[in-house]
Formats: C-alpha cells, structure tokens, sequence
C-alpha cells in the first residue's frame, strides 16, 4: 500500500456526493473534519437502518430471531415505556446493567431515541462498584437482570432507583416484556436530538481508584461508524478489494458478526453491534465465552467477522481444531483490547487461509476508532498497532519536553477526531489532562516508522490489562488497604499465558494471611477479575525510591524473580 494510492483513494470516496463527504463542524470549541452525509444521530441511524434492511435479519439470541423492522419497532415501543410510564425525556440518564441480552440494546437506542443518555453499567461489578457508577451518573432509573437487580437492592433502597427487570424469573412490579406490550403501535418518536448531545456514558479503569465515566456524543459515535465502514470501499478504491465470503454453494454471504465481549466495553456496542446495523448485517450474541459454542455458532450462522480480544482467538483456533471445524465463512479475525502475541498472527493465517487477521487499537475514550491493521500487511509486522484510519483522524507521538518525537522515536499516543469523547464525568482535571485542545493524550507509549505503522511499547499509566479488561492498580492497592492489617501495598502485572496479563500484589502486613482469605476479602469490594491472582509478602515496608515513592518496578522484579516469598494458586 503507498500513501499516494491510499490518498488518492480517500479523496475520490470524500467528495461532496458521496455517502463519506467530509466538511468542517465546530466540536467541542474546535473546528473539526465531520462526515457531511452521515446521520446526525443514533435514533437516526435505526431509521435509515430500518427502513433500509426492514425485512433483513439483524439479531439472533438463542432461539430468538429479529429482523430490523421489528427490532425497530420494539425500541419504540420501549422508548413509549421510558417517556410515558416513568417520564424520561432529554438529558435524562437510563441505567443499564445486565447480560447481553436483546433488551441491552434495545434499552440503548429507546433512550437515544429520546435524547436521554444510556449509562453502561459493567455487569461484573459487586454491589459496592454499582454503588459508586449510581452515585457518580445520577441514574434514578434502571434497566436489569435478575442478578443485577439482586446486588442493586440496598442501592436501588437507598437512592431511590426505578429498576426495571429483563427476563425475571419471578413475578416483579415493572417486567420490561410487560410494559412494551401496552404499546403495540408504536411509531419512531421524533428525533429532537442535535448531533452534540450525549448519547452514552461508559465506565472506563483509569489510573484513579474510581471507574471514570467518559461522556459519548452522537457525533462522536457516529464518527467512529462511518470510519470504519469506509475501510471496505478505500481499499476497493485502491485496487485491492476483499473478496466476499461464500456459503458451501458458492453464494455470498451477507456481513455477520459474533459478538462475543460485553456491550458495557466499547467494542461490544460500537465494533460490534452499531457498525452492524450501520452495514446491514446480522449480529449474534453469546450470553458468555463458551469457544466450543462460539464455533458451532460461526458454523451454523456462517458468521463472516469474528471480533474478540486475543485470548478468544487462541481459544478459537483450540476449539475449531478440536472439532475439526473449517469456520470456512469467516473473512476476518479481529482482535482488540489487549495486544496479541505475535506468534498468534501466524497461526491464524495458516489454520483459517480464508480469513484475513486484524488487530485494532483504540479507546472508549475515542469511541473505539484509532488504528487498524489486517491481512499481509499484519502478517507482514505482527507487533505492529496498525495504521491511523482515516479520514477524519490525525495522530501524533509527542516526546517528554511537548514535542513531536521524531521517526521511531518513543513518546506518548496522542488523537484527534471529532470521535474523541466530549470527556469525563464529574471529573474536570482528569479531563483537561487527557483533552488538551482536541487531543486524546492515550497513556500509551509508541513510536510511528516511516510507514506510518504504530508499534505499542508500553503504558504511562499504571495500568493491567487482564484479558482486555482494563485495570486501575490504584483501585486494587485501596481495596487491599481496606483490609484489616495489611499496612501497605503495590498492584502491578504478572504474566499470563492466556490472559497476556493477570493481577499479582505485594503487601506488607501486620500478619500473613492466605491467599484465599485475601480473596475472599476483596470480593466485598472489587469484581473478580481485579483480584491478584498471586500475592508476594514482605517481612517490612515495601522498597521505595530516592523520593520516598514505592518502588513498583522494582518490587515486581523481585517479586517475579524469586526474590520474595509468595502465595499463589500453585501453593496451595
């Protein structure tokens, strides 16, 4: 690929009549590139969707089946239920907490089609971490399922939350499949929706102790779709088109993708569920990770995208070799959230020939858009980040001293885009230090080739990325203070052969606990999989360095040495 051909590919598809036009709009004080012709909101992009494919098939569950005329229909029927029956109307914020069920997103677009703001809740959270996102969004109504509603009770008591149930195994006041069917004929409520308003908040670890909320816009979505969607036409327009999968007749099959990560991660809702129903295509969802299913899945639904984080390729590749699965309509393994190991790239390429690997990199602070990488080019620099997709986005590598590092130099992963989020939640400073004049400063260390590829080296912040799932070490070092004797504490990674990355801690305590009543004593407090998996115990205060802070690279590395006695699962 030469940049001139990719240029002139992006100016032919950006041209004023074309479905990719890009004009200038002023986001957040900043003139920014916007794509002219696309929808101004997520209420509608469901219409043109709907009106389009009516007939199509766009969601599967199980044995449920829904095509895009009704899936349409039951969001305003719900978004009736949501302004009629408990009164929400713009800006107000609707709670969701539950599995990935067919009600998550219909939830989702009932709530942008009313202009209220949809708040992802992540389902693994304990009823303390719940506790905090209600406090922290000011959600007073809530969509559920059982076990959700189960750990919100005292919260829901305490602050007066409205829950509504999906799928309740008992009789309760408000039952989401109740409450739509009083609405039978419902039609699209108007969109008064400006493309600036908030659509979503997302739960996002930092490096703080609390989840920051990042505060989404339509546009901002928007913007993320419709880049991604022009990645097929650029490289049709450069001559290196994709073939269309087939079905074992020689049929193309229409765009289909498992979905296989949570819809309170930003790839599930984005890369997965919203860039489908911008394409016309099918979504499938997996109530959980199960490789076995997900190929039995692939294979009888002709799945043609599979998107998960690297642990679930690997886990696919085992399971369709166990199996002797071909998986012979998927097109594309995409992987996100966590790197993956090189070694994986190759093994993809030569167990499924028909399909192209891909890698992407970005965050829900940018709405998941960011660079992507797939086919020889990845096959061809497997440590590579990917390419900066065009062509709304600029990127940069900024140095120590504010500047712009220079070629395969080291600096910190900065872009901009209108697909950047508006910011953070009741967090003000933390906002002003990751938004600095449009700019998303990542907290990623990388450096650009003369190519363009980026290659991530590390992280500035102190972060764990355990199987995609980002975690706060702050937040695990403060629930581990919280425990009666331990006086101090270091969280850092260790390594994981599956995961890429799982959490280990050092403590200095007053007495030397098991492993498993540590545990069990995090669990009040933290979802399980920020719990350390190994914890190393220090006879006296912890290192620190020359100015007094806690020596965590240090501790890691003799901890990780052997230096320091541990408790871990293997000594048990």
């Amino acid at each position: 690929m030469t940049s001139s051909s990719l240029e002139e590919a992006i100016n032919l598809l950006t041209q004023e009549s074309s479905p990719f036009a890009v004009t200038e709009a002023v986001v957040n004080g900043l003139s920014l590139p916007v794509f002219a012709n696309a929808p101004k909101s997520l209420a509608a992009l469901l219409q043109q969707s709907a009106e389009e494919f009516s007939d199509r098939e766009l969601l599967v569950f199980e044995t449920e089946r829904l095509s895009y005329g009704e899936f349409a229909r039951r969001v305003s029927r719900f978004a009736q239920v949501l302004s009629k029956d408990f009164g929400v109307s713009k800006g107000d914020r609707v709670a969701i907490a539950m599995r990935n069920y067919p009600e998550y997103v219909i939830t989702l677009l009932a709530a942008a089609s009313l202009g209220a703001v949809a708040v992802h809740m992540n389902a693994w959270w304990t009823a303390h971490e719940l506790a905090y996102g209600f406090e922290d969004s000011g959600a007073r109504l809530a969509v559920v399922d059982d076990a959700r509603a189960e750990r919100l009770q005292d919260t829901a008591s305490k602050l007066g939350v409205t829950v509504i149930r999906v799928r309740p195994q008992d009789a309760v006041p408000h039952d989401f499949d109740t409450l739509i069917t009083q609405y039978p004929d419902a039609v699209f409520h108007p969109d008064m929706t400006d493309p600036d308003d908030d659509f979503s908040i997302m739960y996002t670890s930092g490096s703080t102790g609390h989840p920051k909320g990042v505060i989404l816009t339509h546009r901002s979505v928007i913007t993320a779709l419709w880049s991604w969607l022009m990645i097929l036409p650029t490289y049709e327009a450069m001559g290196y088109p994709i073939p269309a999968p087939t079905d074992n007749t020689g049929q193309p099959l229409g765009q289909s993708n498992l979905v296989t990560v949570p819809f309170f991660h930003i790839s599930g809702t984005n890369s997965c569920f919203l860039l489908t129903l911008a394409a016309g295509g099918k979504v499938v969802l997996m109530p959980r990770w199960d490789p076995a299913l997900a190929v039995d899945l692939i294979e009888s639904e002709q799945i043609t995208r599979f998107w998960g984080v690297p642990t679930m390729s690997a886990d696919i590749l085992e399971a369709a070799a166990a199996s002797g699965a071909s998986l012979s309509s998927l097109n594309s393994i995409d992987a996100g959230g966590a790197k993956r190991p090189p070694s994986q790239v190759g093994k993809i390429a030569q167990q499924f020939k028909q399909a192209s690997p891909a890698t992407g990199f970005g965050m829900t602070e940018t709405n998941a858009l960011g660079l992507r990488l797939s086919g020889k080019e990845y096959i061809d620099h497997p440590g590579a980040a990917g390419l900066l997709i065009p062509p709304v986005q600029t990127l940069k590598i900024v140095a120590d001293d504010g500047s712009a590092a220079k070629t395969g130099a080291v600096g910190e992963l900065a872009l901009k885009s209108a697909a950047n989020m508006r910011g953070y939640l009741n967090k003000p400073e933390q906002t002003r230090d990751a938004l600095r004049e449009g700019w998303m400063f990542t907290g990623d260390l990388a450096y650009q080739d003369a190519e363009g590829l980026v290659y991530i080296v590390g992280r500035k912040k102190d972060m764990i990325i355990r199987g995609g799932e980002n975690i706060a070490c702050p937040e695990v070092e403060g629930a581990l203070h919280q425990i009666e004797g331990i006086l101090e504490a270091s969280v850092f990674s260790i390594p994981h052969e599956r995961l890429g990355e799982a959490v280990g801690a050092a403590v200095y305590a007053s007495a030397t606990p098991s492993l498993f009543e540590l545990q069990a004593a995090l669990e009040q407090t933290l979802a399980r999989f920020k719990i350390p998996e190994k914890i190393w115990f220090y006879p006296e205060p912890l290192p620190r360095g020359a100015t007094e802070k806690i020596d965590k690279r240090g501790i890691r590395e003799a901890c990780l040495g052997g230096a320091v006695a541990s408790c871990g699962p293997s000594d048990n």
